[in-house]
């Protein structure tokens, strides 16, 4: 769950000594051990996504080999009027509507979402938050799942832009890897320009599918041109 300094930097395509300043300002949390830097995983994707960052590949799994996040909303579903005027009330609200088995205990599972809001905002700006805890949330569910959570009324979140929040994004996984891999596939996709207008017009869900998908099929022909390249001469 954690990296080292180097394997850190190498993740987010970054110099050594640049990650270290970010380290030593307070702007990405990290731990020393044997006074060296170590940085968990879902602290880097949360900071790359805030960046604007892109995450090498090695810190995922195969995205051939796993659900695409098209197919994660369709299993999580896209909510409509989710009531909260403050964001306890909020997260309460939408972890009822998150799709795990009966036998989760949803009051210890909104107590780890509140104890990492407490932590620092998960709002990424745009009116977007992704409540997530501190450690990837694996449950015994089937496959990872997103629930789309557009809100009756945009509240203050404590963003990195300050702006409200219009709508949420809840992730449940299976697996610590498929955890990461869906909130990295969720933070790029949301960075498409195409993306954020769609979410504040609260569009159907048949359309806001229709954009993710188109974001994924772009996705996947610059991951085909990238290896096509690291193929040749």
């Amino acid at each position: 769950m954690h990296l080292t300094l180097r394997a850190a930097a190498r993740a987010l395509n970054v110099a050594d000594g640049e990650l270290e300043k970010w380290a030593e300002r307070g702007e990405l949390p990290a731990s020393r051990v044997n006074d060296q830097y170590q940085f968990n995983r879902v602290d880097l994707l949360e900071f790359a996504a805030e960046r604007h960052l892109t995450v090498a590949s090695e810190i995922l799994d195969d995205p051939g080999r796993l659900p695409r996040l098209s197919d994660c909303v369709r299993a999580g579903g896209v909510h409509y009027g989710v009531p909260g005027s403050t964001k306890e009330e909020l997260i309460r609200n939408v972890v009822r509507l998150l799709p795990v088995p009966r036998t989760t205990n949803r009051d210890f599972l909104l107590e780890l979402l509140l104890a990492r809001e407490r932590l620092g905002s998960t709002g990424l700006g745009n009116g977007i938050a992704i409540p997530h805890p501190k450690e990837p949330l694996v449950l015994q569910v089937r496959q990872p799942a997103v629930s789309v959570c557009f809100l009756e009324n945009p509240i203050e979140f404590e963003a990195i832009d300050r702006k409200p929040v219009h709508t949420l994004f809840a992730v449940v996984a299976p697996s610590v890897r498929m955890h990461l891999h869906v909130l990295s596939v969720l933070a790029a996709v949301m960075h498409d320009p195409g993306i954020p207008p769609k979410l504040e017009a609260r569009v159907p869900a048949d359309v806001l599918l229709g954009e993710i998908e188109r974001v994924e099929r772009a996705q996947a022909q610059a991951r085909d041109l990238r290896l096509a390249g690291s193929d040749g001469p």
